[in-house]
């Protein structure tokens, strides 16, 4: 109790963070996190973004010190910060396991093979939007579909000879649209809890900037697929089929382990349990229908054949798939996964929620707001810098849920102030949290989503069309006025009833 006490005690002299502390330690992480980028390129993820944000949060927990907060408040806040990523890094290390065992088990190759079969190239950037839409509409969640549909997508693409950044925007597009709109994903229940909104009154309302979005980016991934001419040739389409068939028994039973997942995120389990499960299902696919490619790893060795077979799994499991069908192009595509590959995205993701978590106790973010808010002098104002805001703390804070949270609770009064109904919040915050968060490298979402792809978030980025389109057609509403629902007068004259003295 004594301890509570002065930790209290020693909180009482806060004082709020000043425009110089934000722009300090705003300007001083965004500046070396934009040197990492023009220095290492592609690779600035691999180490260099993480150092910059460690120096982010140290300049920030000064900051926060210097306004009277004690290290341990910051410290505990930081330790609070990376709990809350834990869900995510376990799905990172099972996506890792789950990838390695779907090469084994020829759950990848399968899916590869009939995607080469059945996907013409002049419309393949459209049906893999499409398909990873309905996918994600039907589960509610985009990391799912990408770590199934999107792993095998990726390898047809590359089969076809197609541009891997522009299928990785194809699929972030269709599986954000399908995310976002589905009655099952989390942030789709989250906006509008925040903003105490009911949750099919938030989907209609979205309906009238998320449609046009995606149907603008269907109708460009069709353009992009009429003018992007595969350069392969069809007798290295017929070579890479063949050495398919030739290293992995290649038929429609390969593919349940990715109906395992699909149904059991269709009903709600957790997303580890279901990813894990899809590992468990691969593993046996990969004992009954692929021991010639399990016995191709374990090569030479004194060891008995159970423990032989069980080892070369348990390796898979934590290192990954390594195949050797002779073909460099095929081996490069199909030696993925393991626990292992993760390490470095985990990495990036536990900076970055160490940056964001000392940011927000140091007052630096909250700061920030207020300042925004301040510049929005009319409806479309308010909407634009609400997006503004969305977006500066997924790349601030790296972490969706913190961009729907915190602008949610911040923004909540302006609206009213405004005379607009919740639901134009619930939507923005949607409109820009949710969708831009994977065009962030060290958002927990963009760091997801180029280990999954393995394609970099600024390889990718430009083609993300959904994602880039959305938070402007939000922006373009707010100042035409179109679709922006005043508050009901009942409901305001209710609530200035209940909380008159």
């Amino acid at each position: 109790m004594s301890e509570q006490n002065t930790a209290a005690a020693s909180q009482s002299d806060v004082r709020e963070a000043s425009s110089l502390d934000v722009i300090l330690t705003i300007g001083l992480t965004i500046t070396l996190l934009a040197g990492s980028v023009i220095i290492f390129g592609a690779d600035s993820s691999s180490g260099a973004n993480q150092i910059a944000l460690v120096i982010g949060a140290v300049t920030a927990t000064i900051v926060g010190i210097k306004n009277g907060y004690s290290y341990k408040v910051i410290e505990q806040n930081i330790v609070d910060g990376i709990a809350t990523a834990l869900p995510a890094i376990l799905i990172l290390f099972s996506v890792g396991s789950l990838i390695g065992v779907w090469m084994l088990s020829g759950t990848v190759p399968t899916m590869i093979y009939y995607g080469l079969l059945l996907l013409d190239p002049s419309f393949f950037y459209p049906a893999t939007c499409l398909l990873c839409a309905i996918t994600a509409l039907s589960i509610g969640s985009s990391w799912t579909v990408a770590g199934t549909l999107g792993i095998g997508l990726i390898g047809v693409a590359a089969g076809m000879d197609l541009s891997l950044p522009i299928t990785a925007g194809a699929i972030i597009s269709g599986a954000y649209f399908g995310d976002k709109m589905s009655p099952l994903s989390d942030t789709t229940n989250l906006a509008p809890a925040v903003t105490g909104i009911d949750l099919f009154t938030h989907i209609r309302h979205m309906v009238w900037t998320t449609a046009p979005s995606f149907t603008l980016a269907l109708l460009i991934f069709v353009l992009v697929g009429v003018f992007d001419t595969p350069t392969g040739n069809p007798a290295a389409l017929d070579t890479t089929l063949t050495t398919l068939r030739s290293e992995f028994v290649i038929n429609p039973v390969m593919l349940l382990p990715v109906a395992v997942v699909v149904f059991m995120a269709t009903r709600k389990f957790p997303a580890v349990a279901s990813i894990l499960a899809g590992v468990l299902a691969g593993v046996l696919i990969a004992l009954i229908f692929q021991r010639d490619v399990i016995y191709q790893l374990v090569g030479e060795t004194t060891l008995a054949p159970a423990v032989s077979i069980l080892k070369a799994i348990w390796v898979v499991l934590f290192a990954g798939y390594t195949a050797d069908t002779g073909d460099v192009g095929l081996d490069s595509l199909l030696s993925r996964g393991g626990m292992s590959s993760m390490l470095n995205t985990v990495w990036l993701i536990l900076s970055a929620m160490c940056f964001g978590a000392a940011m927000e106790k140091a007052g630096v973010l909250e700061k920030l707001v207020k300042v925004l808010v301040g510049f929005s002098h009319s409806v479309g104002g308010l909407i634009a810098t609400t997006v503004a805001t969305c977006f500066g703390v997924n790349t601030l804070a790296a972490d969706q849920y913190i961009a729907i949270v915190l602008p949610g609770r911040m923004y909540r009064e302006a609206y009213r102030e405004r005379g607009l109904h919740e639901m134009n919040l619930s939507r923005t915050l949607e409109d820009a949290g949710t969708i831009t968060s994977p065009l962030v490298p060290w958002n927990t979402c963009g760091a997801y989503m180029a280990a999954t792809l393995g394609v970099p978030t600024l390889a990718y980025l430009p083609f993300c069309f959904f994602n880039l389109i959305n938070p402007f057609i939000a922006i373009l509403y707010g100042y035409l006025n179109i679709k922006v629902t005043p508050a009901d007068p009942a409901e305001s004259k209710a609530e200035a009833v209940a909380i008159a003295p």
